[in-house]
């Protein structure tokens, strides 16, 4: 997770970079930057006209371009960035979907239900032709739909008892605008009247509304009063302007943030310079934006354009809801998620496979964790908590880095294939790097996807068949003394069953070490103890009292040690076997015991290969305790037998370790 999340934030910092390098490029080509402004004298009357309807502003009575200029000019400063966006927007030919209402309840689901955004909708009555045509219509459709207003038709003949009740007897436009200033109030419909059905008529008509809704000031008395108002808005956004109505961008943004953020239009048409100077604005027309920590004026930073989509963003990030927090969140957690895609090596199919259990598990864990999040917000202790937080934002998002941030997320927003095409190259490079530093494992890297599914299959049906040793890996402390697994092995005769697929990865977690010996003896060493080997031999650890006992005593306790199941070093005499008829390499030498791990029964032969183990020859111990050439158990286990070769308990089951019984008497016969 921590190497995704790196990976991410670095691909955050090249989109960063590669921003600042495009903004080169452009100011080496024209010699002009995004922030820097343009003079309305050097454009042409059809791009004032296409600034004008970016910004909402009606010039259906203005014929001369002095005019257009002016009204570009009382509405705010331009900008190279805004300009080019509006050129980009005005050539993109797309089409803008429009709403098609089934009937009553989908209006009222859509329309009536939906209490922060702004509906057109064109009403067709039985047996009537639209309002609008189809050309003026889809006209009216692309110029609104820049402002966010959702459009729709609602045709009578699928419910007109609907029409009837609502007193639609004729083809009419209905524009619905949340009636009060708080957040999810009421939605008031309003119906079209006018006889013109020109398209900037019915769009004067649109924004007057939607400015209706917007506290309008006129004097300078009402401004110092509000000025100094302290209500439930915490941010408010002025725009003092010469204008007789605000833009339709400036209406459309009072609805979207209805409840967080209070939209004032100050009229400064016969207004003295002397008032605005009292409160620090010498420049008109301004957009201010008022807040506890102060005031700040928008459009001084880079991407503050004069649009709605640059101000939405700016006010997002000021003043954001939970929904937005939460989007922003998954978008993250998405992007990290993919990046597994590329640092996953192997097979195509093993990477999306792995890139699907990423996402659903990523997503999970993020819904999971918002739901006590949302549920600790509705707390009142954590009001004050929320204050702060929001103090924190309107801080950090009024610098000037946070304004390159969200100029850079207008721009690669606005092109998306550039950011998609960046987003596969970051990722191509993080699979080239990653193919660099696994070239030792090359079975994993330049596995196909046929071999990558079987062992999926062999994965799967390990856990199918026989789940239970499929997570356990030795050591694994039980308090089970028998192993019930191992009891069901034994119903499986006949082979007529199937016999279960156990892993073979326990056999890297058995215990492994090196037969050694303590030193060599002398041959006059050997002689006088030849006739000790006879007790000696057989049992290594047998108390002096023992030695005592008469042979056949011996070979009583030989012979209950042999039949014990669980055989221990201390009173088993198997545990230490020595063939000295043998010339081996352990005939003269003793082991080093202390050198071999707990619980593991002293011997020196390997039963499955018939050889004493010779000094220096790798070991390897099951759980029962047993111990065997490594390489002989090895290809034991791997052959698949997974069971001891001496008493056929199972090699992947941790064995309780056995305490010997103690013995009634350890006194001599007399």
């Amino acid at each position: 997770m921590w190497l995704k999340l790196f990976f991410l934030l670095l691909y955050f910092l090249v989109l960063f970079v590669l921003a600042r390098f495009f903004e080169a490029i452009v100011w080496y080509e024209t010699g002009f930057f995004a922030t820097q402004l343009v003079d309305p004298v050097a454009l042409s009357f059809k791009k004032l006209k296409t600034i004008l309807e970016c910004r909402g502003l009606g010039y259906s009575g203005l014929l001369e371009k002095k005019d257009v200029r002016e009204l570009v000019e009382k509405s705010g400063d331009l900008m190279e960035g805004e300009l080019y966006s509006a050129l980009k927007e005005e050539e993109a030919s797309e089409s803008v979907s429009s709403t098609n209402f089934s009937g009553e309840m989908h209006f009222y689901e859509l329309v009536e239900d939906t209490k922060d955004g702004i509906w057109l909708v064109q009403v067709i009555a039985n047996d009537r032709s639209p309002l609008m045509g189809k050309v003026h219509w889809e006209k009216m459709v692309k110029k609104v739909s820049r402002f966010g207003i959702r459009t729709g038709t609602f045709n009578c003949s699928s419910d007109p008892r609907y029409c009837r009740r609502r007193g639609w007897v004729r083809s009419t436009l209905i524009m619905s605008v949340p009636q009060t200033s708080t957040s999810k109030g009421k939605v008031m419909l309003k119906e079209y009247s006018g006889r013109k059905i020109e398209t900037e008529h019915i769009f004067k008509w649109i924004t007057a509304h939607a400015a209706s809704r917007i506290k309008t000031i006129f004097t300078s008395e009402h401004l110092k009063e509000e000025w100094n108002k302290s209500d439930q808005y915490r941010v408010k956004i002025y725009l003092f302007a010469k204008l007789d109505q605000p833009p339709a961008f400036f209406s459309a943004l009072s609805v979207k943030f209805t409840g967080r953020v209070e939209f004032i239009f100050v009229n400064i048409e016969n207004w003295d310079r002397s008032h605005m100077a009292e409160m620090g604005i010498y420049k008109t027309p301004s957009y201010i934006l008022r807040t506890p920590e102060g005031m700040y004026r928008y459009g001084n930073n880079t991407g503050e354009f004069i649009s709605l989509h640059a101000m939405d963003s700016f006010l997002r990030s000021l003043q954001p809801e939970v929904n937005d927090l939460f989007v922003l969140s998954l978008v993250l957690v998405n992007l990290m998620a993919w990046m597994d895609l590329f640092i996953t090596q192997g097979a195509t199919i093993k990477r999306f496979v792995v890139l699907i259990s990423t996402l659903g598990t990523y997503n999970s864990l993020l819904i999971i964790s918002w739901l006590p999040v949302l549920g600790f917000l509705q707390l009142p202790y954590l009001d004050s908590f929320y204050e702060y937080s929001l103090k924190l934002f309107r801080y950090s998002n009024t610098t000037t880095l946070a304004s390159w941030v969200r100029a850079d997320w207008m721009f690669y927003s606005s092109h998306p294939a550039l950011f998609l095409s960046t987003y596969l190259g970051h990722g191509l490079l993080i699979d080239y790097f990653e193919k660099k530093r696994r070239h030792n494992n090359s079975d994993e890297v330049n596995a196909n996807n046929l071999e990558w599914l079987s062992s999926l299959w062999d994965w799967y049906t390990s856990y199918l068949f026989h789940p239970i040793t499929s997570f356990q890996h030795f050591p694994f402390e039980s308090d089970w003394d028998e192993d019930p697994d191992l009891f069901l092995e034994h119903l499986a005769f006949p082979d007529l069953w199937l016999h279960p697929l156990i892993p073979t990865d326990y056999i890297k977690n058995l215990p492994m070490w090196r037969f050694k010996c303590l030193g060599s003896h002398s041959e006059e060493e050997i002689d006088i103890s030849q006739s000790e080997s006879d007790s000696d031999s057989e049992c290594q650890d047998v108390p002096s009292s023992d030695k005592e006992k008469s042979e056949d005593e011996q070979n009583t306790h030989q012979k209950s040690c042999e039949g014990e199941s669980h055989c221990n070093a201390e009173t088993c005499s198997c545990a230490k076997v020595r063939s000295y008829g043998s010339h081996s390499a352990t005939e003269d030498m003793e082991p080093d015991w202390s050198a071999w791990p707990a619980n593991m029964l002293h011997c020196t032969e390997c039963v499955v290969c018939l050889e004493n183990f010779e000094n220096g020859c790798l070991l390897m111990g099951l759980p029962c305790g047993h111990v065997f050439h490594q390489n002989c158990i090895v290809m034991w286990l791997a052959g698949g037998r997974h069971c001891c070769p001496v008493c056929r308990w199972a090699s992947y089951k941790k064995k309780k370790p056995y305490t010997p019984h103690q013995h009634l008497s350890n006194h001599s016969p007399s």
